[in-house]
């Protein structure tokens, strides 16, 4: 895909960009109110994924008039279309799984420069000053009425293990509680950050962690890596450097001994108390927590971890930028990286055969998989059905793995719709795999759904073989159109 004159290296050059290309942004100065309305603005506008129709895939937003904050704007749905990420990271978006996939295996270290460097640090909010409050410095919008309280949904938190010093960056949900406390949810297994949690905590020890908004996208894809791709001591931000062939800038923090982004919009520094816990809706007493990528509103936490700020650091006239949980954001902030995934381990083990994969939006990004196989020989039959049981292992997440024929647009569901209906027999291709780790958020996944189900997350992924058998393909073959030159026609069109 072919770059603007804007190079993209942090969130401002990104908008940059996006100003250059047509249907790609849209800037409102209506005022709008951060409390579910500008969600709910945005779910009309371009939130797309598995939000609550009506609902489209469409320009980034970003709006300049934010009630309550005179001095702030807040950006949505930077990452919202998959061709929107391929403009930004500079990549053909059908191929965004293979740039991914190199960028990990090719990692550019980030490097610390020095404060006086650092645009994250124009403007100082100590949390010793008595006027100081993170509802008023940071315009955190809710996704819907019912959320426990404004969240931070695009916070890259960064915090290094306690006793080997290796650092890590990840996004969490993190709810604003106080005026200098953010809850953190930390999914067990599922992050390094939290095992850093537990080794600090172990000692009766604080977590130094810092959490940087508004950054490079090639950052917010990379940091949503997991195990295996990105093993315990990885830094993913040395992912993101190699997509933009260049280290990450990082600045060391002024409150706390960790770093941060150095061109990030805002910084909160902060450390995770050990053996403090709070309520996440404390404050609003909904029972619920916010808009999960499922579809669902998650349940609230009774017990999360407490962040205790120490500082706000932000450039001069700082962008918000956030998203809505089950948006189509969270496809490519998931999905991209899972996909990079399964290639990564599909291409070990049968190198040429997996033309592409794709993470589809109706998964959020993580419960589906479309694997493009293509069967060269007779002996590959039964191969692409070995590759889909590698697939839940790249990924323990998936659900449900689509299988289909290299004549198969996997980004079109319609056409993998067609495959299924036309190359699927449900008693002969339809392999379930019961009684295994599935998604706690898939609200199927439980005892109350079924009997069968053993306990909370326990339940059946499934492939579903939607490949002709080799000795059948001339049988199955498309129905040939003639090629043509289009450029003939271009006026036309």
């Amino acid at each position: 895909m072919t770059q603007t004159s804007h190079p993209v290296h942090d969130l401002r050059s990104a908008l940059a960009l996006l100003r250059e290309l047509p249907d790609q942004l849209l800037t409102t100065d209506i005022e709008v109110d951060p409390m579910a309305e500008l969600s709910g603005v945005y779910r009309h506008v371009g939130a797309g994924g598995t939000v609550e129709r009506p609902t489209k895939e469409g320009p980034a937003m970003l709006f300049r008039n934010i009630k309550g904050h005179p001095d702030a704007q807040v950006v949505i749905g930077l990452l919202a279309s998959r061709t929107r990420v391929g403009h930004l990271l500079g990549c053909d978006p059908k191929r965004l799984g293979f740039l991914l996939k190199d960028s990990v295996t090719h990692p550019i270290p980030p490097v610390v420069i020095p404060n006086a460097d650092a645009k994250c640090q124009e403007v100082v909010h100590l949390a010793s000053d008595p006027d100081f409050d993170i509802r008023t410095l940071l315009p955190a919008p809710t996704n819907t009425p019912e959320d426990a309280g404004p969240y931070i949904t695009l916070g890259m938190c960064y915090a290094s293990n306690p006793n080997t010093g290796e650092s890590d960056v990840t996004i969490h949900r993190m709810c604003l509680q106080s005026r200098d406390e953010i809850s953190i949810f930390l999914q067990p297994g599922a992050r390094h950050i939290g095992y850093f949690r537990e080794l600090a905590e172990a000692k009766g020890e604080p977590l130094p962690i810092s959490i940087s908004i508004g950054v490079d996208p090639a950052i917010e894809i990379a940091s949503c890596f997991e195990p295996p791709t990105t093993p315990l001591g990885y830094d993913e931000l040395q992912a993101a450097g190699a997509i933009r062939q260049k280290p990450v800038e990082l600045v060391q923090c002024l409150t706390i001994h960790e770093r941060a982004i150095a061109n990030a919009e805002y910084v909160i520094e902060g450390e995770i108390l050990p053996n403090v816990r709070v309520r996440e809706d404390q404050n609003s007493n909904t029972g619920k927590a916010m808009p999960e990528f499922p579809g669902y509103c998650g349940p609230a936490n009774p017990e999360l971890p407490i962040i205790k700020v120490k500082a706000v650091t932000t450039r001069r006239n700082p962008i918000m930028q956030t998203c809505i949980g089950p948006s189509e954001e969270h496809v490519s902030m998931a999905g991209i990286p899972t996909e990079a995934s399964i290639l990564a381990m599909l291409e070990k083990a049968y190198p040429g055969k997996v033309q592409n994969v794709y993470c589809a939006s109706s998964g959020g990004g993580k419960y589906i998989a479309v694997i493009q196989f293509k069967k060269s020989v007779p002996s590959d039959e039964g191969r692409q059905r070995q590759a889909a049981l590698l697939a839940f292992s790249a990924f323990a997440e998936l659900k449900h793995v689509f299988l289909v024929d290299e004549d198969v647009d996997c980004f079109d569901l319609k056409d993998v719709m067609w495959a299924m209906t036309t190359r699927f027999q449900a008693d002969l291709d339809l392999i379930p795999i019961p009684g295994v780790q599935c998604h706690p958020l898939d609200p199927s996944n439980s005892p109350e759904y079924s009997p069968h189900i053993r306990s909370q997350g326990i339940a059946c992924k499934a492939i579903f073989d939607c490949t002709v058998p080799f000795d059948q393909k001339e049988r199955f073959a498309r129905a040939k159109f003639m090629d043509i030159d289009m450029e003939n026609w271009k006026s036309v069109l």
